[in-house]
């Protein structure tokens, strides 16, 4: 019966490695405009799921891990994407900035299963700083702080 099982199993493993996933870049129609530290920051935690230029790592072409990884960026994409930074408005941008700023501090961003498979997309204090600093200057040194962690 064991027997039986396992192989049903491994037809079922097999079976499930020929149903496409979709993994695309789309064109990026206007990057995001950051400074250099903020853009390496950005790029090793956030891009993978928050661009079109995901790097699509050799796990994400293996069921059923595939399903996952393409639904992540997926999703990611949909709620912020850096690549499309043209198609927000002034207000959803600042709206993105503030959520950016308040995901990364509350340790929400990036996902804990990213970071699992990706430990150099931890973000650390110095790191979270620099986002928020970013996010409170709008890229400029000299504008109002817009976010503050409320306690």
């Amino acid at each position: 019966m064991l027997k039986k099982i396992l192989i049903a199993l491994a037809i079922i493993v097999i079976g499930i490695q020929f149903i496409p996933v979709e993994r695309t870049n789309p064109p990026v129609t206007k990057e995001i405009d950051v400074p250099v530290n903020v853009l390496s920051i950005l790029k090793t935690s956030c891009y993978d799921c928050h661009s079109n230029e995901t790097t699509w790592p050799w796990y994400s072409y293996i069921a059923p891990v595939s399903f996952i990884v393409a639904g992540d960026v997926n999703d990611g994409r949909k709620h912020l994407n850096f690549s499309e930074w043209d198609r927000y408005d002034e207000k959803k941008q600042s709206k993105k900035l503030e959520h950016i700023a308040e995901a990364v501090e509350e340790g929400e961003m990036p996902l804990p299963k990213y970071i699992f498979m990706h430990k150099e997309a931890e973000l650390d204090e110095s790191k979270i700083k620099i986002i928020k600093d970013w996010v409170n200057s709008d890229g400029e040194q000299d504008k109002p702080v817009r976010y503050e962690k409320e306690d």
